[in-house]
């Protein structure tokens, strides 16, 4: 599943969307004390008031916003796991009887408690429905375009939100003309920022895929591995964030612990060279590094004595698979943050990639220090830094 997949889904979650069709929302209220089921409530969509409807799509545009590999992430179930989710999740989703799809969900609730404990109340909100998106054009030449031709895709959404009690406020009454002191003990459900939730199926090639499953944490970088191992018999997905820490061990491995700043911008630029490219060629598939790319970008920076056997030998031994891939986006400073990070005790200097060239260390008078190239006058405060000369 890719960004573009995800965007062509998201954006129907709106009320009265042409393309969209909701038939049933399950609400099920979990409470931290007892670990249980205290509530369930299941209704027809359009029975719900308008005003819930549209907190609802809310959540569930939040629950699909992200980045994948970050937020987002398209999961393989497990070929061995016992009584398989995905076996549950597809009787629900071919199901046209309510009562059983809700039988279903309730089971699957069941399995986010087993050996699961919840610091707050939890409410797990599912629906059931059928979305519709565009089929690919089969040439250029076609008569009909991709919008005037479209594949039904029935689907399951689940959302998982955390609740807070209201805070105790003092009001004053307009009518009595005094100051009352206002207790509400009903919680809040926080559908403005789900902790977790899952679409199912995918989507591959705008094609339902029902042997993989959309998995969304509200928390970058944080899958849950309860949800996805035991309730969703997921396999586990390498997070952005573990990638990028991979990439960093095999440049290590291959060119050594220090490189000056003006190779390692290189590196990014080339990095981003092939991202740029996958853009401009459209490709839906993310772009990823094998070995022998990340040996061509390495030589391509003038990191010294880089052979393809230096190369498959790190990844072998950072990965144990020297033919392992890792997606271009993931590696990129600007993919898990939006800057560089240089940070030491005196401060924390934050730097784009791209001009990460024009900082160096140096050693002045025996003591290391960061030297920044400007072509300006720097300000600090409103006051402009005077300039000094180094002998």
């Amino acid at each position: 599943m890719n960004k573009k997949e995800v965007a062509n889904i998201r954006k129907q979650f709106k009320l009265d969307h042409d393309l969209l069709n909701i038939y049933d929302i399950l609400n099920v209220y979990i409470t931290k004390e007892t670990n249980e089921i205290y509530h369930w409530e299941r209704l027809p969509f359009e029975l719900v008031d308008r005003e819930k409807q549209e907190l609802y799509m809310g959540n569930f545009k939040k629950l699909l916003t992200g980045e994948l590999d970050q937020k987002l992430f398209e999961l393989r179930f497990q070929e061995a796991a016992e009584e398989p989710a995905q076996v549950l999740l597809h009787q629900a989703l071919v199901s046209g009887d309510s009562e059983e799809w809700q039988d279903l969900m309730l089971m699957l609730v069941e399995r986010m408690l087993t050996d699961a404990k919840y610091e707050r109340d939890m409410v797990v909100t599912f629906v059931r429905g059928q979305y519709y998106l565009p089929t690919k054009a089969r040439n250029d030449e076609a008569e009909e375009s991709e919008k005037n031709e479209v594949f039904a895709h029935p689907f399951i959404l689940c959302g998982v939100n955390s609740t807070e009690k209201q805070r105790k406020t003092l009001l004053f009454d307009y009518v009595e003309r005094e100051f009352k002191y206002n207790v509400i003990v009903d919680p809040i459900i926080k559908l403005s920022t789900p902790e977790q939730g899952f679409l199912y199926p995918s989507v591959t090639d705008n094609y339902s895929d029902v042997n993989h499953i959309l998995y969304c944490t509200g928390k970058s970088n944080f899958p849950d591995p309860h949800f996805v191992e035991q309730v969703l018999n997921g396999e586990r997905s390498v997070t952005a964030l573990e990638e990028r820490a991979i990439f960093e061990d095999i440049v290590k491995e291959v060119a050594g612990e220090q490189l000056d700043s003006a190779t390692i911008a290189q590196v990014y630029e080339e990095i981003n060279r092939v991202i740029e490219i996958n853009e401009e060629t459209k490709e839906e598939e993310p772009p990823k590094l094998d070995y022998k790319d990340l040996e061509r970008v390495l030589n391509a920076s003038g990191v010294e004595d880089v052979t393809t056997e230096k190369v498959e030998r790190a990844f072998e031994t950072i990965v144990d698979n020297k033919n392992y891939e890792m997606k271009a986006t993931s590696v990129m400073p600007k993919y898990t943050s939006k800057s560089i990070k240089i940070e030491t005790k005196v401060a924390t200097i934050s730097v784009s990639p791209q001009d990460l060239r024009y900082v160096k260390q140096v050693n002045f008078q025996g003591k290391r220090c960061i030297m920044i190239e400007v072509d300006e006058d720097v300000a600090i405060e409103g006051f402009t830094l005077s300039t000094e000369t180094l002998l």
